[in-house]
């Protein structure tokens, strides 16, 4: 109750005056059935006006922080994300992210529309990050059809370290359906998972016109922070293409 109305009476009028929005390919999310919404990650704002302009409701992932911050605070923050349908993820290694995963799972196999950031975290500086490789073992184990979805523009809303929401306009691009029913029964081939988490990370870096950055983009968050201390290491920039697909496995996340 509390998602519809936040969408179409508290936030969603509010968002959708302020900040027109171009929305291309909608008609590729299926109507009914499991699906899963594999976005780029720019920004907070993203998780806000990508639902928005989705007739069904979006169910994400959210980071176990805003369920466990103490306070009254940390008690809204759970009331709100809990009252719209969110889910604690660990985001700290791939066995305790696994619960979320689960629920994951869970919620796409029941026929539920799932909204997951294969970068794990913001990209710090509006490239387009390696992806983990939790989205493919939910699509595997869950069946359901992935929908790469590119926000453009959100970076400049709400910029990371900014508390204000600055007027911009926004687009929103929705890919056609990735269907990995080819690989029925290879859920846990860690090889598998990489190819198919490689093969979403190629239609975002195509959706988005974003550049391809071959490492996980929390590791290019601590490179830029030793960067900022003096220490000045490079976040190497990776060729476009195929070419950025040879990427070596790692553990779900």
């Amino acid at each position: 109750m509390l998602y519809w109305l936040m969408k179409f009476v508290v936030i969603g009028p509010l968002l959708k005056t302020l900040w027109p929005t171009k929305v291309v390919g909608a008609e590729n999310i299926p109507e009914t059935g499991g699906v899963i919404l594999a976005g780029n990650h720019l920004a907070v704002a993203d998780s806000f006006f990508m639902p928005l302009r989705v007739k069904r409701k979006v169910t994400f992932p959210a980071k176990s922080e805003y369920f466990t911050e103490p306070g009254l605070k940390g008690l809204l923050k759970k009331w709100f994300f809990t009252g719209v349908g969110q889910f604690p993820i660990d985001r700290s290694g791939g066995n305790a992210a696994q619960a979320a995963l689960d629920t994951a799972t869970r919620l796409v196999k029941e026929g539920h529309l799932l909204g997951i950031y294969p970068e794990g975290t913001r990209s710090p500086d509006g490239r387009l990050y390696k992806g983990k490789t939790g989205v493919a073992r939910i699509a595997l184990e869950s069946h359901g059809l992935v929908v790469p979805v590119a926000m453009v523009g959100t970076d400049k809303v709400n910029p990371i370290g900014s508390k204000m929401w600055w007027p911009r306009r926004l687009e929103i691009r929705f890919g056609a359906p990735l269907d990995f029913s080819r690989y029925d029964g290879l859920a846990g081939d860690r090889f598998i998972e990489r190819s198919i988490t490689d093969e979403i990370m190629y239609a975002l870096m195509e959706l988005s016109g974003q550049e391809y950055v071959d490492i996980y983009a929390a590791k290019a968050k601590e490179l830029l922070a030793a960067e900022a201390a003096g220490a000045k290491p490079s976040v190497p920039a990776q060729p476009s293409g195929r070419e950025a697909d040879r990427v070596p496995e790692t553990k779900a996340g």
